[in-house]
């Protein structure tokens, strides 16, 4: 058997959902999808390469994590499927975007453990489950490291997954500020569900 009649296989005994798993997002240089455009469906590191500035963009399927500088740096947006004629005044963007990285479809369990201080110091407590305020669950005053076990989230500045926040994929994160988010205290977090798709 040939490697595209093993690919033709497996493709054909595919759920239809699962063809669908790759997001898929349209950058555009200027706002209302004017002006020239970008195709992406991987992370990039550096937009400019492709355009030399993004005001809007339509997200085609999946969901996308935007970032307002390179390497996925900065202010960070949660994007999902749908139109952004004007993103940069909708979410307070004071640049165009600078950055992407696709969110994989995750359909396991979630697990993230959460620590008071950098370099996982401090309280330490375990998610499995959406928080909107750890201050109300756990008696923590902030969340300055974590470690995700299992899943994809999203962690917020402000209880009730409020203010800017910051995607997080399984792997360790002794220290918030390395990642381009000085001063920042995550009060909330919530998991990525495949029902965003």
């Amino acid at each position: 058997m040939t490697a595209l009649s093993l690919l033709q296989l497996h493709t054909d005994n595919m759920a239809p959902t699962d063809m669908n798993m790759m997001s898929r997002i349209t950058f555009y240089e200027d706002r209302n999808f004017q002006g020239r455009s970008y195709d992406c469906s991987s992370d990039c590191a550096d937009l400019s390469t492709y355009l030399s500035r993004c005001h809007s963009c339509r997200v085609e399927r999946g969901c996308v994590m935007v970032y307002d500088r390179t390497n996925y740096m900065g202010n960070q947006f949660f994007m999902r499927r749908g139109e952004y004629a004007d993103y940069m005044s909708m979410m307070g963007m004071s640049d165009g975007i600078r950055s992407c990285r696709m969110i994989p479809m995750y359909r396991g369990s979630y697990r993230m453990r959460i620590y008071e201080r950098e370099n996982f110091g401090g309280q330490m407590y375990e998610l499995m489950d959406d928080c909107d305020n750890i201050m109300d669950r756990y008696r923590m005053s902030s969340c300055m490291s974590c470690h995700v076990m299992d899943g994809h989230w999203l962690m917020y500045e402000h209880p009730h997954y409020r203010g800017r926040m910051m995607y997080m994929r399984p792997g360790e994160y002794r220290n918030f500020m390395n990642m381009g988010m000085s001063n920042m205290r995550f009060m909330s977090m919530r998991r990525i569900m495949d029902s965003y798709y």
